[in-house]
């Protein structure tokens, strides 16, 4: 992978950590998380209106991952009702890279370096091994947690079959965050109303900067994807929590045990091999 974009992935890698430190700190997530959206889609409908449609083939993508975004945008909040940042983050981002390589392979017909498999099995097996807790993994939200890797692991090879169909990876990602930014109001209006939706309160406008953060993180992956092979891609990403591992501990009173460290360090070992 080139050096550029593997300094591009890492720098998403931090700005995904950063907004979900912010969502695990909030006190009603659920309503944190569609305020987000709210805000990515305000931003990518006036982006859109400067932009092309992507190709037409692109839109059943668009669409779909729209969708799968909702659906991890609830589980995320589900597993954070009572684990912290430091297990279910990397639980939930663990679990993935695997299932993308997996899923690159089968419908995209990549092909995958014996590094670059080895580099994915270094970061998958470090992150997934920052969720024990001693030598047992005693997660309640544990099945939220995985059933958000399947979700990450679903909408990132769609979006990556679906920005190279558009023939513009940067429209194509304005587009679909603009259909999940506006199908997740709706799901939120559907689970409670629209008065405690659109209601002022403390909070705001942190979620409302969230929300930006989160869209750029995408469209730097997104544009990666677009360039380098899914699997690698997903996998260096996923380095994100190294960066929630400390910002847990900065600022959410988390512990960073030497095992967690030691952990960072194997997740750190798969980045260089795959970049």
């Amino acid at each position: 992978m080139p050096l550029h974009l593997v300094f591009l992935v890492l720098f998403a890698a931090l700005l995904h950590a950063s907004w979900n430190a912010m969502l695990r700190g909030g006190a009603d997530r659920l309503w944190s998380m569609t305020i987000m959206c709210v805000a990515i889609a305000m931003v990518c409908a006036v982006a859109a209106v400067f932009m092309a449609p992507p190709a037409a083939q692109s839109w059943g993508y668009a669409l779909l991952s729209a969708l799968l975004h909702v659906g991890y945008n609830l589980f995320l909040v589900r597993s954070y009702r009572v684990g912290d940042l430091g297990q279910i983050y990397p639980i939930s981002r663990g679990s993935s890279p695997a299932l993308i390589a997996l899923g690159a392979a089968l419908f995209v017909g990549e092909t995958i370096t014996a590094s670059e498999l080895l580099g994915i099995g270094l970061v998958s097996g470090g992150i997934i091994s920052l969720a024990f807790r001693g030598r047992s993994l005693s997660v309640p939200s544990l099945p939220y947690a995985l059933g958000t890797g399947c979700f990450i692991a679903a909408y990132s090879v769609v979006d990556g079959i679906g920005a190279r169909l558009s023939g513009a990876p940067l429209a194509y990602t304005v587009w679909m965050s603009a259909l999940w930014g506006m199908l997740m109001p709706a799901v939120y209006i559907g689970l409670r109303d629209a008065r405690s939706l659109f209601s002022v309160r403390p909070g705001m406008f942190t979620a409302v900067i969230g929300g930006l953060v989160s869209l750029l993180a995408y469209a730097i992956v997104i544009y990666a994807m677009n360039e380098a092979p899914l699997g690698a891609v997903s996998a260096l990403r996923e380095t994100s929590v190294l960066f929630a591992a400390l910002l847990g501990s900065l600022f959410l009173g988390e512990r960073l045990t030497v095992r967690r460290m030691l952990a960072c360090v194997v997740i750190a070992s798969g980045a260089i091999i795959i970049g």
